[in-house]
């Protein structure tokens, strides 16, 4: 498909989600963000990704990119987020676009998204007029292009496709772990994509990290077939193969992710059929991983009245589930997530309607206490 969005763009985008903190702090090191954006560009590459909800991302864009780039030698995307743990009214939700702008210092958005739509969530974008208000922000000039990310079933995004014939693009977690997941079903998603006829942006395309550092027997078939590639290329390869794909978004968070990924994006050699044999090996290999499907993408934590590091905390069992290894998590799990306990959950349940994987994240919890804290 033709893409008339971007022009002379490296396919790589760069993901502003997971940016470097500084050692003990939950500051960005804009500093070091400042080196991986200079990388970025140097290389080819032009997209860049952030959002109201993601915390310090914006400040960190301005610093890092605005303010030391021409305005016009890059795309900027940005996202209103409409859920309840972002905004409580419709005038919250329209106020964040001015919010961005001003955080950002951008001036406008190239492409401005409906951020992460699901069935429980969707409906508030309609009441609050907000499909309406992407078109008096385009006539405004204040964005260039407007779509959607989405995190639901391929139904529903056929229905929001058809009701909105004029969404530009749509974003998709798409990675070849979750391709034949019943649940994120990402090719069923992408095939109602290119019935639209709607350019795709990926997203988790490396499953929230979990694809760079997959369990052991998918290390060995991934090596076996390619000992200097490293498990991450596999991954992104996998989106950026995809014909309809527009932009693949990497959040990497230091400079050694940059160079590996620009080391194989600069110019990017689609998966051939022996490739694409392998990952289908990998794929059914991880079918076998009994895992938390968690991405680390943080929705659930802003409003964890405990101050629970969910994500955290479900990296320390996944450890545990990956290797078997029930002291060594124990230990890990009395320091390295931070925060409150699994145990300290009052189950209010506001971590379920913001998670975008639709985790059952409450049981999850709960075995999190009868693994690790007993």
């Amino acid at each position: 498909m033709e893409n008339r969005l971007i022009d002379n763009c490296m396919k790589l985008g760069f993901g502003m989600m997971r940016l470097p903190r500084i050692e003990g702090t939950k500051d960005i090191d804009v500093e070091h963000t400042k080196n991986m954006v200079d990388a970025f560009i140097e290389a080819g590459g032009k997209y860049f990704d952030t959002a109201y909800v993601y915390e310090g991302s914006e400040a960190a864009t301005k610093a890092a990119l605005c303010d030391r780039y021409p305005r016009e030698s890059y795309y900027l995307a940005d996202k209103l987020n409409a859920s309840e743990f972002a905004c409580k009214s419709e005038e919250e939700a329209k106020e964040e676009i001015k919010v961005s702008l001003e955080r950002t210092g951008a001036g406008y958005f190239d492409f401005y998204l409906l951020h992460g739509i699901d069935s429980g969530n969707k409906e508030r974008f309609s009441q609050f007029g907000i499909w309406e208000y992407m078109r008096k922000l385009k006539e405004e000039g204040l964005i260039r292009h407007y779509g959607f990310s989405f995190h639901s079933t391929p139904e529903q995004l056929d229905e929001l496709l058809t009701e909105h014939p004029d969404t530009e693009f749509v974003q998709l977690q798409i990675n070849y772990s979750d391709w034949e997941d019943p649940l994120i079903a990402s090719r069923q998603c992408y095939e109602v994509a290119v019935r639209h006829g709607k350019p795709v942006i990926v997203m988790e395309p490396v499953k929230g990290g979990k694809l760079a550092d997959p369990p052991q027997q998918v290390k060995d078939i991934l090596h076996q077939a390619n000992p200097d590639a490293s498990y991450a290329s596999w991954a992104i390869r996998f989106t950026a193969s995809l014909p309809n794909v527009m932009v693949v978004l990497s959040g990497m968070s230091n400079m050694e992710q940059m160079e590996d990924n620009l080391s194989f994006m600069r110019q990017m050699q689609p998966l051939n059929d022996e490739e694409q044999k392998v990952l289908e090996s990998a794929r059914q290999a991880l079918s076998q991983f009994d895992g938390i499907a968690c991405t680390s993408c943080h929705y659930c934590t802003p409003g964890c009245p405990m101050d629970i590091h969910i994500p955290e905390i479900f990296s320390v069992m996944n450890v545990y589930k990956m290797y078997g290894t029930l002291d060594e998590a124990r230990n890990e799990y009395k320091w390295r997530p931070g925060g409150e306990k699994a145990s300290a959950c009052i189950q209010c349940g506001q971590c379920e309607d913001a998670c975008p994987q639709h985790l059952p994240i409450i049981s999850l919890l709960e075995k999190v206490v009868e693994t690790l804290e007993k």
